[in-house]
């Protein structure tokens, strides 16, 4: 200031509220262990369906453990929405430029749009929990729904994502890959087709591609050789680190078809640009009192609503078998 004196310091502590607030947490903790709670504090994230919303701190954890239950997640764009519906507008075909002569009139190339729909499909699971393990406050019980849902919901989600059909359940990414190259055998693939897969990409995806496959096609494709009799895998530059085949990282999912006959068996894109997961704001658990107390048991649903696709459909391409 102008008389030299230093201004007091200001708190800028933030109040969390809603879900986020320590009041919403515990009192959901107290719901989960069947103790009274006053309703006031869980209005915020009561759910139409019955249960209520999982705090935040809940949320991001339950995400880490889907993520870590769904190698897309960890490959693909994810967006949160807060309504059913997100369209995500995309370009179909670009346009193109031309050599112009002097005073010559330009020429008209236009883009070509569209729009990729996003739904919200439902996910849902029942875990059922002793009233003896509700009892004792040793028992990590949000730490186990956690992990349970997490595991659970992310290993559903991956078959979707990947391979899902559309029908009541996301559209995997492979449902509508363009094919770039076709196997001459049903059940093997060689380095050639391999190549061929890596250039069938447009190079402007390649620098950003990755390889995904199932691990039956991985034991397949570790033995190949290029012509100096050399393996054409190479190890992780780093411990932790993926695998790498032509110089992109490798990936294993079992939710991508094994090599057999007419199978999308391997992926090879840019996943980041390709697809989009678009989650539903807001992880719901319910508790049921009643339905199990004649077997001692406690059940909990837990239910997220998320959808999958491409949006930019030549960011991926696909091998199929003969």
């Amino acid at each position: 200031s102008s008389s030299g004196r230093v201004p007091p310091l200001v708190s800028c502590t933030r109040t969390r509220v809603g879900t986020a607030s320590d009041e919403y947490r515990e009192a959901f903790g107290s719901v989960l262990r069947g103790q009274l709670v006053e309703s006031r504090a869980l209005e915020v994230g009561t759910s139409s369906e019955g249960g209520y919303l999982v705090p935040d701190q809940w949320a991001s954890t339950l995400v880490q453990a889907r993520t870590e239950a769904n190698v897309m997640r960890g490959l693909a764009t994810v967006v949160t929405t807060s309504s059913g519906t997100f369209n995500v507008p995309t370009v179909s075909s670009h346009g193109t430029a031309s050599w112009t002569a002097e005073e010559s009139a330009h020429t008209a190339s236009d883009e070509a749009f569209g729009v990729v729909q996003f739904s919200a499909y439902k996910a849902s699971t029942l875990v059922k929990v002793s009233d003896e393990l509700l009892q004792d406050n040793a028992f990590d019980l949000e730490g186990y729904l956690t992990s349970e849902f997490g595991r659970r919901i992310g290993a559903l989600e991956e078959s979707a994502f990947i391979d899902g059909d559309a029908s009541s359940k996301p559209k995997g990414t492979i449902y509508d890959a363009g094919v770039a190259v076709t196997a001459a055998s049903a059940t093997a693939v060689t380095s050639l087709e391999l190549v061929s897969l890596f250039h069938g990409l447009a190079r402007e995806y390649r620098d950003q591609a990755s390889w995904l496959m199932h691990d039956d096609t991985v034991q397949i494709v570790r033995k190949l050789v290029d012509g100096n009799s050399q393996f054409i895998w190479q190890p992780g530059l780093a411990e932790g680190a993926p695998d790498r085949l032509l110089g992109r990282p490798v990936y294993t999912s079992s939710s991508v078809p094994a090599p057999t006959s007419a199978k999308k068996a391997i992926v090879f894109g840019d996943l980041r640009s390709a697809y989009w997961i678009a989650d539903r704001a807001g992880i719901s658990v319910q508790r049921l009192t009643e339905l199990y107390a004649a077997n001692g048991q406690i059940g909990f649903i837990a239910s997220s609503r998320t959808d999958g696709a491409n949006v930019l459909a030549a960011a991926v391409k696909v091998l199929q078998m003969a």
